[in-house]
């Protein structure tokens, strides 16, 4: 019995390491900071949303200001923003805060590429908060591509504004009518790799902008990049599919091989 404890328990311990083993560099912000990550801000109150990228926003990108900082690491709380309904961390200690609060057409971008990706399934998740404004092309936005880079394909994307109409957005938003915002819970993308990109280079980047006008703020949590589902703050641990039947697969070998033993 007592080999057989350290045997699952053996067995378990690899399947954590394993799920990890994936090059991401801080996806968590568990770090505290955004090391492995490149983030940037600059000024777009002169660029629509149909042309804002979130490179522009980067490192030598056209609207890149080194002096502008809007970005910033947070801890668990509530958004105030969506009346408290909001946690601003999903998962561990810590989330990346794309774009603050202050209004005056700002907007800040985070990106980073895994090279040589080989796990099957790929995570992360988000939350949106855009105060509801304008038309489609200068609201305040939030944009998040997950690119295969190898391929040249977008593998996920989003792209949401907070046009007055309630038209920039989608089900997944709530609306909370005392801040005039739209917001989403925390969403957590799941993307499963086909067979033949394993081993392809990944992008993942995110951009939170206020409304082209100025006067409207827009940010984006981002939080568990990485190789399994993050576990939220409540405790409960949603795990991939592929690594539960995995996991049961194994367990099931080590359960027919004592079965076995005993006959």
């Amino acid at each position: 019995m007592i080999k057989r404890r350290l045997i699952l328990t053996l067995l378990f311990a690899a399947l954590a390491s394993n799920a990890y083993a994936a090059s991401f560099v801080n996806g968590n912000f568990e770090a505290g900071d955004a090391t492995g990550w490149t983030t940037g801000t600059g000024y777009r109150a002169s660029v629509n949303n149909t042309t804002l990228n979130p490179v522009d926003l980067l490192p030598g990108g056209s609207l890149y200001d080194p002096s502008l900082i809007h970005s910033s690491i947070v801890s668990p709380g509530l958004v105030p923003e969506t009346a408290n309904q909001l946690n601003q961390v999903y998962s561990g200690n810590y989330s990346w805060r794309v774009e603050d609060q202050t209004t005056g057409g700002y907007g800040s971008a985070i990106q980073q590429q895994v090279n040589n990706y080989t796990d099957p399934q790929i995570f992360f998740a988000w939350a949106a908060v855009l105060e509801g404004a304008h038309d489609v092309d200068d609201a305040a936005t939030v944009k998040v591509v997950l690119r295969d880079l190898t391929a040249g394909t977008d593998l996920i994307v989003r792209l949401f504004n907070a046009a007055s109409s309630g038209s920039g957005v989608d089900p997944r938003f709530n609306y909370e009518a005392s801040t005039n915002m739209y917001w989403t819970p925390w969403q957590v993308e799941n993307f499963t790799m086909p067979a033949g990109a394993l081993g392809h280079d990944i992008l993942l980047s995110i951009l939170a902008s206020d409304c082209q006008p100025t006067g409207h703020e827009g940010f984006l949590f981002l939080d568990g990049f990485g190789a399994v589902a993050p576990p939220p703050v409540d405790g409960t641990i949603p795990e991939p599919a592929t690594m539960v039947l995995f996991g049961s697969g194994l367990v099931g070998l080590i359960r027919a091989r004592y079965k076995k033993k005993a006959f």
